[in-house]
């Protein structure tokens, strides 16, 4: 798994078996490697490559990406039936017809000498579908006993059920816009929120990241990159103030936003809220979310395991489904004409 928050690449070995018809799930050994400058740089910048440059990028991350599972699975001495791969995305713009996972799943299943299920989004977006959020079917196989189920990673979206549906969508913005700012001073992230918690509200940079169009469109929806280099980014470059306060700003943007969707979709009182990624673990984050969302909705943070590793194993269920070529993808939370199976299976030479 490799997300827009551009951390690196994380790497988890799932065992998922089903019991009384119910799924279950137990996440073993785990990793995450980080980017190198070079890598990072060279992910951050796909999306302006030519063609001939992006499928060159394409084969070769998929080759890295084998390399990274093959030493992964040697290190622990692991018995695999398949690799469950996300790849990278580059371009994400379903109302085109597009979306665009680098990490070519040829050279990915050569380079580790197991098969290997990718490109999990383009039939769904083929058939009408925003190819995202994908996580929600794991959300309704393990962890429907939550009322809502939340994922902070570069970008914020959640599930729920609604009249018997599972209901997704992308909120907006998570870590995405926290990293480019401490980015600004050198830094990867702020740990914890611990600067983000001494800053101050800036009004106008609030006010303008709230005004975005993209809020008051209904679901299914879905966002990435593009919208934060198009829309976000230009508000926090054009606004002069310390890093501290733009930090804090934007976790309170975030917490509203999401705040906003959980009230508007909640149907009884004390529900839950399941919180997942990256920003699970910022304490700044998670406080001013509880603050927002008042007393009668619960924020819940699992074992850090899950949190960090919850995406790579939702993947791993949607692997496991493909082979049994049973959905994967629901048409509820995507907009797609009907549920689907998707992903392409590859196999070694």
């Amino acid at each position: 798994m490799s997300g827009t928050s551009l951390d690196g690449l994380d790497l988890a070995h799932c065992h998922i078996w089903q019991q009384e018809d119910h799924w279950k799930f137990e996440i073993r050994e785990t990793q995450s490697i980080s980017y190198t400058p070079e890598m990072k740089s060279k992910l951050k910048d796909s999306i302006h490559l030519s063609a001939e440059e992006l499928l060159v990028l394409h084969n070769g991350y998929g080759t890295w990406l084998g390399e990274q599972a093959k030493s992964f699975i040697n290190e622990f001495n692991l018995d695999v039936d398949a690799i469950a791969s996300h790849g990278h995305t580059t371009h994400h713009k379903p109302e085109i017809g597009l979306t665009f996972q680098i990490g070519s799943g040829q050279h990915l299943a050569n380079a580790c000498g197991h098969q290997v299920i990718c490109d999990f989004r383009t039939n769904d977006v083929s058939i009408g579908g925003q190819g995202a959020p994908l996580v929600p079917i794991g959300d309704q196989l393990f962890f429907d006993q939550y009322d809502f189920c939340l994922n902070l990673g570069g970008i914020s979206n959640v599930s729920f059920e609604k009249d018997g549906k599972r209901i997704a969508y992308d909120i907006g913005q998570a870590n995405m816009v926290l990293n480019h700012i401490t980015q600004k001073i050198g830094l990867n992230y702020d740990y914890g929120g611990e600067m983000a918690s001494t800053g101050v509200l800036n009004s106008k940079m609030l006010q303008e990241l709230n005004a975005l169009e993209y809020y008051q469109l209904p679901y299914p929806k879905s966002t990435g990159y593009e919208w934060f280099v198009e829309k976000i980014a230009p508000i926090i470059d054009a606004t002069e103030d310390s890093i501290e306060n733009l930090l804090h700003t934007a976790i309170h943007h975030n917490c509203q936003q999401i705040a906003n969707q959980i009230h508007a979709n909640k149907t009884k009182k004390n529900n839950t809220l399941f919180v997942t990624g990256g920003g699970a673990l910022n304490t700044f984050f998670i406080e001013e979310l509880q603050v927002q969302l008042g007393h009668d909705i619960k924020v819940v943070i699992p074992p850090k395991k899950l949190v960090e590793f919850k995406e790579a194993l939702v993947f791993s269920l949607m692997g496991v489904l493909r082979l049994r070529n049973e959905t994967n993808v629901l048409g509820s939370v995507t907009g797609a004409q009907q549920d689907s199976s998707g992903g392409v299976i590859y196999l070694p030479f």
